[in-house]
């Protein structure tokens, strides 16, 4: 595990975080968790068994995909996010379905939050967009407490949306200094690295998601560039440049064809890890 004393929180980070928070804010990733991946929040919650009465946080939880889930259960929540622009739908959500939980901003580098304050700590496709993945892994276990568990369910870098990052990347800035690129939490490996020692009893599967909303590249495309944070900021970064704009729509589209299977649908990879913090 990484000393967090050795990663220097400064205005670079600052505005690298406020970038963040307005990509995420951008477009309307609620609606596509609704539309898209709705299942995988009580998926996580189901892999780290979270019983009545117990205490847990989900970090980077956007709208509550796994928060909520975590609340019907009885469980005592807190969901955490850098951009609290997507709380109203989670709280909409929560009360539609009777649950009350409390919603935080918080950046998951560094979490306002006691040590060993939470039963267990999970994070739904949120976490892993965190630039400095040490940081983060060092405040999921900080904030767990010992023998408590943490959940993370992360897309792969071979799965369909490692692959949509890895299409953008030609057209995107290049990362900033020590910042990493998000897929890599999809990387058991990697993940086991940035714990360490701090946890036992780790178990990883890698599982696929069935979408069959779109009936094409074009359509995949289209609903990425109104949708997703980080598609939206990859289109206006080229915005001034029609062929580049072109030369992203046609990858885009190309990768989405390449995915939808005989049935119509595609397959999208995700690594579910389990750990216990010690």
């Amino acid at each position: 595990m990484t000393d967090l004393q050795t990663i220097v929180i400064d205005e670079a980070d600052r505005a690298l975080k406020a970038k963040h928070r307005a990509m995420w804010a951008s477009g309307d990733y609620p609606a596509l968790a609704h539309d898209l991946i709705r299942s995988l929040g009580p998926r996580l919650v189901e892999a780290v068994a979270v019983q009545p009465g117990e205490r847990v946080l989900d970090v980077a939880a956007g709208s509550g995909n796994a928060a909520i889930p975590a609340a019907l259960r009885g469980a005592e929540v807190v969901a955490s996010d850098l951009t609290p622009e997507l709380f109203g739908a989670g709280e909409r959500r929560a009360r539609e379905v009777g649950v009350e939980l409390e919603w935080r901003p918080a950046d998951a580098e560094a979490l306002p939050f006691d040590d060993d304050s939470f039963d267990v700590t999970v994070s739904c496709l949120g976490v892993m967009f965190a630039p400095h993945h040490e940081r983060s892994a060092a405040e999921l276990v900080r904030v767990t407490r010992p023998g408590g568990r943490i959940g993370l369910l992360s897309w792969t870098p071979r799965g369909f949306i490692g692959r949509m990052f890895a299409t953008m990347k030609p057209f995107n800035a290049p990362l900033p200094p020590g910042a990493r690129p998000a897929p890599l939490w999809g990387d058991e490996s990697h993940v086991r690295a940035l714990f360490g020692d701090a946890v036992a009893d780790v178990t990883a599967v890698r599982e696929t998601i069935r979408i069959d909303r779109f009936r094409s590249g074009r359509e995949f495309r289209e609903y990425f560039r109104t949708h997703y944070g980080p598609t939206i900021a990859v289109y206006n970064r080229n915005a001034d440049d029609p062929d580049q704009v072109a030369a992203l729509d046609a990858a885009l589209d190309a990768l989405g064809d390449s995915a939808l299977g005989s049935d119509g649908a595609m397959e999208w990879e995700f690594l579910l890890l389990t750990a216990t913090a010690l």
